[in-house]
């Protein structure tokens, strides 16, 4: 079969050529890159408002959206020479000369690239060591429903009030919702991520039953505030940025006023232009409406004197390792995290989620009386960060199995090392 022929495309001035424009990215709904362009042409000055200036990590799903993406920091080559890039230093060292898409034309040339959603950085090209974006991302934990997410939501803007700050809410086009507040002044990593967990703990303490700032995944119920994701090396999806979901749910800017009543489902690609032709871009005001961490910083202060701690740190080079590669059926690798105070059982370390979820799947067939004590956060799904690319790593949380009832840890269904070669380099 003959490829089809190229799209090519006049946008600020420059030629943007649209390879492959056929080419299916959504397979259950048939969705090409030709789809996309369009989709992205039609909210494009949402879609600016949200990464413009920012550095990017480039998720780029080559073989579509049912299949696993390729994570690119550094920018491909060759690329046009109006392409903007800045060096982007990671907590690790590492450092990555990253796009950066100020207009119509670089943001339809990422798209080219088969990247469906957008994941900017908190800061701007011309200032890389100051977030100007305290990002609050709710994250559901198994079984909890869309309901509990609004709710903390309504509490998390109760909160940013209290203390001078205006949020904007989105849904995440997954499970959960953000919730972006600019920031005046100049702030550090550090200090964005230290307001970010004094607001997620005060959001805990006015909702305890509905809201957790947990730091473990196993300690976690209702709807988690993932305060990390204001760490230095995280990104996310930005607004209008399409998700890899089968109906390609959009993470859409919303009202307060829709919060309470919002259902993520109602946002998609087929939906959301003609939403944001119509009522124009909620989140229209975000730079607009800048506020200081000083008040949130203050709270930090007063829990710590309280006797809350600060949350281990992100893990950002691969742990250490003593000694010879464990035999099959040997002690398991240690994942460089604390001792957990919950009964687990890790099941699976897998480079790709299907393979994981299969060895849970065998698992679960040799233990069916324990599966049918189990609850939906009981299983612990982690997406883990590797060298460049994700992988994952399920555990099961026992604690609502009784105690003669518990199988002991087993030797794991898959056994992926992301590390593997790494350690022997250092």
């Amino acid at each position: 079969m003959a490829k089809d022929a190229p799209l090519v495309l006049e946008l600020d001035g420059f030629d943007v050529t649209v390879t492959h424009p056929g080419k299916v990215l959504f397979p259950d709904l048939g969705l090409t890159k030709r789809d996309l362009v369009e989709y992205f042409l039609a909210v494009a000055p949402g879609v600016l408002a949200g990464v413009d200036g920012r550095p990017m990590a480039l998720r780029r799903f080559v073989k579509g959206t049912n299949d696993k993406p390729f994570y690119q920091k550094r920018a491909p080559e060759p690329r046009p020479e109006w392409i903007e890039t800045v060096d982007f230093r990671y907590p690790s060292g590492g450092v990555a000369s990253e796009i950066v898409v100020r207009d119509v034309a670089a943001l339809i040339w990422v798209v080219n690239l088969n990247c469906v959603d957008l994941h900017p950085h908190a800061v701007r090209a011309n200032d890389l060591a100051h977030p100007d974006e305290l990002r609050i991302d709710l994250d559901p934990v198994p079984g909890v429903p869309w309901a509990m997410v609004r709710d903390v939501a309504l509490m998390v803007r109760e909160v940013l009030d209290d203390h001078g700050l205006v949020g904007f809410p989105k849904t995440s086009g997954s499970r959960g919702m953000h919730i972006y507040v600019r920031l005046a002044g100049t702030w550090t990593f550090t200090q964005v991520r230290t307001a970010g967990l004094a607001l997620a703990r005060e959001v805990a303490r006015r909702a305890p039953d509905i809201a957790t700032a947990e730091w473990w995944k196993e300690d976690r119920h209702g709807v988690f505030i993932d305060y990390n994701q204001n760490a230095k090396d995280r990104t996310t999806a930005s607004a209008y940025s399409l998700r890899p979901t089968p109906d390609a749910r959009v993470s859409a800017p919303l009202t307060w006023e829709e919060v309470p009543t919002c259902d993520p489902g109602d946002y998609t690609v087929h939906t959301v232009p003609g939403r944001f032709a119509a009522i124009g871009d909620p989140a229209a005001e975000l730079d607009a409406s800048p506020g200081p961490l000083d008040s949130l910083l203050a709270l930090a202060k007063a829990q710590k004197a309280a006797g809350m701690k600060e949350p281990a740190p992100t893990r950002t080079k691969a742990p250490s390792r003593t000694g010879p590669p464990p035999a099959a059926g040997d002690a398991i690798r240690p994942t460089g995290r604390r001792q957990s105070r919950m009964p687990l059982v890790e099941i699976a370390r897998a480079a790709d989620v299907d393979t994981a979820m299969a060895g849970l799947d065998r698992w679960k067939a040799r233990h069916p009386e324990v599966v049918k004590l189990l609850r939906p956060a009981d299983v612990l799904v982690d997406s883990m960060r590797g060298r460049s690319s994700t992988w994952t790593r399920i555990r099961v949380n026992l604690q609502h199995v009784p105690e003669p009832l518990r199988p002991a840890q087993e030797p794991l269904e898959s056994d992926y090392d992301p590390w593997e070669g790494v350690r022997r380099d250092q």
